[in-house]
């Protein structure tokens, strides 16, 4: 990185308080930074460890007062928020150079492909016809775009990623390594014989501009019509989506969660790791939803919070808990079950 604090300052448009002269090398955890590293404080619950870090200086709150003695040559660098101001600042040090264009020369591109030469293809990719790769697209190692799939500008496909047929993704995507985008829903209908003959998935994958999604994630090709990823979704590692799933905008959420077909969820949702949703329920906007949650009906609140399976309001949740503890706390189970024994004589 190697710029001096007051450059970072004019970069996040805060202030200096101290030596603006000092250079600054990295970007580290509070409890880690070392000399000539720049680190933040945005939760309280770290406020101890800048009275002891090593850095050089650090990111504050323009509020923020000590409540102790700073260490010798640390440098407080004061900003709105000192969270976004770092995020900013990493997105800014993670820029990388500009893509080389070209095709690598194990790739193997359908001659009915539509490919921009302002992309990087890199090698064993395959690219079968009607495909469309718009420009300064990046096209890792391995991946497999399959026909009449199309790849919006800016996106990137890092290694051994599927995408299936029909498959549309928007601009200013990234699909992480190994994900699998398109495959076959889970489709099976029962038969007299007791066996399960498959149904065929005739839909597509439709993936909205400026996603992410994680790696070793599947999103399967709808049965009908498309499932369906907003703008702007995040999705972590090692999801499962479902055939017919919608996925409302810049709606997050964590790994492990499993999604059941033809569920929608609605917009600017937080959906904590290893949930799993029934199928054909919907979720309203806004909603959050505790890790290890199992949502086995339609939630229709609004920025409402829900934990627990089966899931229920936060506070019905906590509460529940509460009177469960004291039933242990006060052998109010073993005093019941000796009741009872005296009961039934």
């Amino acid at each position: 990185m190697q710029k001096t604090a007051g450059e970072i300052a004019e970069i996040l448009h805060g202030r200096i308080e101290g030596d603006e002269t000092v250079v600054l090398n990295g970007l580290a955890k509070i409890e880690e930074a070392g000399p000539g590293d720049l680190t933040f404080l945005a939760n309280p619950a770290y406020e101890l460890h800048l009275y002891k870090t090593r850095a050089s200086a650090a990111i504050v709150a323009d509020d923020f007062k000590p409540v102790d003695l700073l260490p010798e040559g640390l440098n407080l660098l004061r900003v709105e928020n000192p969270y976004t101001a770092f995020t900013q600042l990493m997105q800014w040090a993670a820029k990388k150079a500009p893509i080389e264009y070209g095709i690598h020369p194990t790739a193997v591109i359908s001659k009915e492909a539509q490919v921009s030469d302002q992309c990087h293809i890199g090698p064993l990719v395959i690219i079968e016809a009607g495909v469309i790769v718009r420009d300064n697209c990046e096209i890792h190692g391995n991946a497999i775009l399959s026909a009449n799939s199309k790849i919006g500008e800016s996106t990137t496909i890092h290694g051994g990623v599927f995408i299936g047929k029909g498959t549309e993704i928007g601009s200013f995507c990234i699909i992480q390594a190994g994900a699998i985008i398109g495959a076959d829903g889970f489709g099976f209908a029962p038969q007299s014989n007791a066996s399960f003959a498959k149904i065929p998935q005739l839909g597509n994958v439709v993936i909205e501009d400026h996603c992410e999604i994680g790696a070793a994630t599947t999103v399967d090709r709808a049965t009908l019509g498309s499932t369906r990823i907003g703008k702007g979704v995040k999705l972590d590692n090692q999801i499962q989506v479902a055939h017919n799933v919608s996925i409302g905008q810049n709606t997050v959420i964590a790994a492990q969660t499993g999604i059941a077909g033809s569920t929608s969820i609605g917009a600017n949702c937080m959906i904590g790791g290893q949930v799993g949703f029934a199928g054909h329920i919907s979720v309203a906007d806004g909603v959050k939803i505790a890790a290890q949650s199992g949502v086995t009906k339609s939630i229709k609140e609004s920025n409402s919070t829900w934990q627990g399976t089966p899931a229920s309001p936060i506070r019905d949740y906590q509460q529940q808990q509460i009177e469960l503890r004291k039933l242990v706390r006060n052998k109010a189970l073993e005093r019941i079950d000796q009741m009872e024994k005296k009961l039934n004589g």
